[in-house]
């Protein structure tokens, strides 16, 4: 599942966790990713530490068996951590899902927790490019917005096991609060909300209002948004 932060990634990564025959690993990439950047990501000492692996470690460690014999595992990646370095030769052996949010609800959400976001913060770019890669891997990149994921969930979310090959769980419809076991060092400071939750939250309301460089940096990303969103599962 590649996404950009505040795109309901988190209560996705819940829904796939919360079934029997799944295993989740949240944003494997991160530590690697701070590492190679030098960014200072709130936590980013905690984070590190918790994630020592290096780049092609972490690679390996994607495709190699998973805890309890689990059949399916779900990578919760962040598409802004796949920078010039990081490995991607573990992606041929994967199904791919593209997780969308308008990018005026991911700028308005995202700068209440990380002061002044850039376009490469927020990942649209990397996720339309790495939509591209993997239609040049031949491979079907599936999309589906997260504001149609809590329009209707359960319609949703059988949409997206129909088109990976999956039955479809309604143990993917709720989650025990709290957080799951699999959550990454930064949920203290990113996940609040997902804790305090038990399902997916409703729809949402109107567009943020945004001005000044927060209203530039959405439109920015508005174009790799259209784009992929024309493509999204119905």
């Amino acid at each position: 599942m590649w996404s950009g932060p505040r795109n309901l990634s988190t209560a996705m990564m819940y829904a796939f966790g919360n079934r029997a025959d799944f295993h989740v690993v949240d944003e494997p990439f991160y530590g690697p990713y701070l590492r190679m950047t030098g960014l200072p990501h709130p936590m980013a000492v905690e984070i590190m530490a918790s994630r020592p692996e290096s780049a092609e470690t972490v690679q390996a460690q994607l495709l190699g068996p998973m805890p309890k014999g689990r059949p399916h595992v779900y990578h919760k990646h962040m598409c802004q951590h796949m920078i010039d370095g990081m490995p991607r030769a573990f992606m041929k052996d994967c199904v791919h899902v593209f997780l969308l949010r308008h990018p005026a609800r991911v700028v308005a959400s995202f700068s209440k927790g990380y002061e002044n976001p850039t376009a490469a913060d927020i990942g649209f770019a990397a996720q339309a490019e790495l939509y591209d890669y993997v239609l040049s891997l031949g491979l079907t990149p599936y999309v589906i917005d997260s504001a149609d994921i809590r329009r209707d969930p359960e319609s949703k979310l059988r949409a997206l096991c129909e088109a990976i090959g999956l039955d479809f769980d309604p143990a993917m419809l709720s989650w025990p609060a709290g957080g799951h076991a699999q959550d990454g060092a930064w949920a203290p400071h990113w996940y609040g909300s997902v804790h305090r939750s038990t399902g997916f939250a409703g729809p949402e309301g109107d567009l943020p209002e945004l001005s000044g460089a927060a209203a530039d940096l959405a439109n920015e990303a508005l174009p790799h948004y259209e784009k992929m969103r024309d493509s999204a599962l119905i």
